[in-house]
């Protein structure tokens, strides 16, 4: 199973329900206490989120009393892995490896090859995910592809 960082998570919903709101008219600007309200989040980590996607031209900050963000880019365009890549920071490419290393099995694991291969097809599915396929309400086949 895919393992979704809390932060990303977060990002997901923040760029999920602005671009619901725009599409339905409701308004362009959100803040950070709003998608906290509405989901029950911490503000400080959603409020850190949504600056990062605004230093990384994801969303633009209009400031003053009346200010919040507003989507800047299209969500047919942005992949979830770009998500990833800016919330989490650039991730290793081995799924052996971690900020401490290597795993301690890695000189006697038998399966490097296969997870390699498998860490390999995830990536390339979520590096070609949009977020606009990613937040369609269903499946259109039982392999789980969305089209």
């Amino acid at each position: 199973m895919l393992k979704i960082n809390k932060k990303v998570e977060y990002a997901l919903m923040a760029l999920k329900y602005m671009a619901e709101r725009q599409e339905s008219g409701e308004g362009k600007l959100t803040t950070a206490r709003e998608i906290c309200d509405e989901f029950q989040t911490p503000f400080d980590t959603v409020a850190k989120v949504m600056q990062s996607l605004n230093s990384n031209n994801i969303l633009n900050s209009v400031k003053g009393i009346k200010g919040g963000y507003e989507l800047k880019s299209n969500l047919e365009e942005l992949t979830y892995k770009q998500i990833e890549n800016i919330i989490e920071g650039k991730c290793s490419e081995n799924i052996c490896e971690s900020r401490k290393g290597l795993c301690d099995l890695y000189h006697s694991c038998n399966i490097k090859g296969p997870v390699d291969k498998l860490n390999a097809q995830v990536n390339h599915f979520l590096s070609n995910l949009t977020l606009k396929e990613l937040f369609l309400e269903k499946a259109n086949d039982h392999h789980g592809e969305l089209k």
